[in-house]
């Protein structure tokens, strides 16, 4: 973002964002681990209880975005470089974020509006455009922040639907051991044994499908532009090498198949293009414990005219 965050307009945004429709699949796996616990089930790992088909929720991935864009965007004192930084982060308080625009506009947020000048917008819309210019996850997924402090609402350009496994998923129940106590009292209990016992969940292995849109139209109100995408397709790639956890197991991004159209309309429904993938376990796997079991194969000759793929990994 080169412009000065303050002076940009809603004209400025919508020249700067990106001009094309997307859809992306993504492929995922992991090994020996829980990709995403539901809490009211014990953060066993979720599923779809008619087909026993596992589930990751959009919120799981877009925390992985986010979480790797707060890495890859960052200056050398640790601050977050201009225009990246993140809204929705550990320990953030929401108010407090939609203040900083306020306060660099040099705005009242609790003062009423006195009668606009001619072109002028509500300050309310120029808080909006500043939080879309100075968050990314803002200009990436939008945000309500219609909140104490009125920052408006923001429609973002990418969205998710729930990643879903391509099989049946096997969840595993196991006991662990901590040769550890919380308090002395219960270590007296134990008469010194200082052993406790806990459970956890995880899947042995599992391939997860995930789609993904992206609207220019929506990109044009929150200045979601060209660097931005780039940057956006290589979180996905990235975002698990720097998400690891024992609870997590070995999580890794398989394939990234995007399908970029001609015009921001689009040239074929999206259904239309995710039904191109095919992906098939192969004749002498019983049962998958790696990526490589799977075949996964792209109809060239179905697809629509307009529409062009490009494999980012």
């Amino acid at each position: 973002m080169t412009a000065t965050i303050a002076e940009l307009t809603a004209e400025d945004l919508s020249k700067s964002a990106i001009a094309n429709r997307y859809e992306f699949i993504l492929l995922f796996d992991v090994k020996n681990g829980n990709p995403n616990g539901d809490p009211d089930a014990g953060n066993a790992p979720r599923m779809d209880p008619e087909t026993g088909h596992g589930l990751v929720s959009d919120v799981c991935i877009k925390r992985k975005v986010r979480n790797f864009i707060t890495l890859a965007k960052r200056k050398p004192d640790g601050s977050p470089e201009d225009g990246f930084d993140i809204y929705v982060k550990e320990k953030a308080i929401l108010n407090d974020q939609h203040q900083l625009g306020y306060t660099a506009l040099g705005l009242d947020a609790t003062k009423k509006e006195s009668k606009l000048k001619d072109g002028e917008s509500p300050k309310e819309e120029r808080v909006r455009r500043w939080m879309c210019q100075n968050f990314f996850d803002i200009r990436m997924f939008g945000a309500v922040m219609s909140t104490k402090v009125n920052a408006g609402q923001v429609r973002g350009p990418i969205q998710f639907a729930f990643a879903r496994s391509v099989d049946r998923i096997s969840s595993l129940e196991q006991s662990i051991t901590r040769m550890a106590v919380t308090t002395e009292k219960e270590s007296e209990a134990q008469s010194g044994g200082n052993r406790t016992m806990g459970r956890k969940e995880i899947v042995p292995y599992a391939l997860y499908e995930m789609h993904g849109y992206i609207s220019p139209f929506l990109a044009q109100q929150t200045g979601f532009d060209e660097e931005d995408l780039e940057l956006f397709f290589t979180a996905l790639t990235q975002m698990f090498d720097h998400d690891r956890s024992a609870s997590r197991g070995e999580m890794s991004a398989c394939r990234l198949i995007v399908f970029k159209h001609q015009t921001p309309l689009g040239n074929a429904p999206a259904r239309k293009l995710f039904n191109l993938m095919k992906l098939q376990l192969n004749e002498s796997v019983e049962v998958p414990r790696k990526f490589e079991d799977y075949t996964v194969t792209i109809d060239q000759a179905g697809l629509p005219t307009g529409i062009e793929i490009i494999e980012r990994l």
